[in-house]
């Protein structure tokens, strides 16, 4: 089960996803432990392997940098749902192995700290906590192909090998 942690605001940016006086790494785990501590200081305390992130419209807009889509991973989440997605932070997770979720009807009805189950085939939320079902559309099989690779360039490796 995960936990979720909403954030209603529109436009949440990449420099409150990690703040760029950070970006001087790349390692997941240290660009984790600053994960989100513009928007919420206590989120990294808060956060669980397997949670999820709930947040508003244009999740991810400003400046294009995988650092964003690293720490989030890298904090142990295991997906954003948002209303939508800043375009070039939707590529740079699927170009990073990580799935995102849009649906307005999750932000609207799932609320902050509410047990949720993902059912990523099926398209399926179940929030446990009120018993609701939400429905979104999974991702295309080429965006899977590049998750389940564990990214763009692991997935080009691997076609270059055989």
């Amino acid at each position: 089960m995960s936990k979720a942690h909403v954030y209603k605001r529109d436009h949440i940016n990449t420099d409150e996803i990690i703040p760029a006086r950070y970006l001087n790494t790349d390692a997941e785990a240290e660009l984790a432990t600053h994960c989100l501590e513009d928007l919420d200081v206590n989120f990294v305390k808060k956060v669980r392997p397997g949670d999820v992130v709930i947040a508003g419209d244009d999740f991810g807009c400003g400046s294009s940098r995988e650092h964003a889509v690293w720490a989030i991973r890298g904090a142990k989440v295991q997906t954003v749902i948002a209303r939508s997605f800043a375009r070039i932070f939707y590529r740079n997770a699927i170009d990073c192995g990580f799935y995102l979720i849009e649906s307005a009807e999750a932000v609207n009805k799932i609320g902050d700290g509410d047990e949720v189950e993902i059912d990523y085939d099926a398209g399926i939320i179940h929030d446990k906590t009120n018993g609701r079902t939400i429905t979104f559309q999974p991702l295309p099989a080429f965006a899977l192909e590049i998750i389940a690779a564990g990214g763009l360039l692991d997935k080009i490796a691997a076609e270059l090998k055989s």
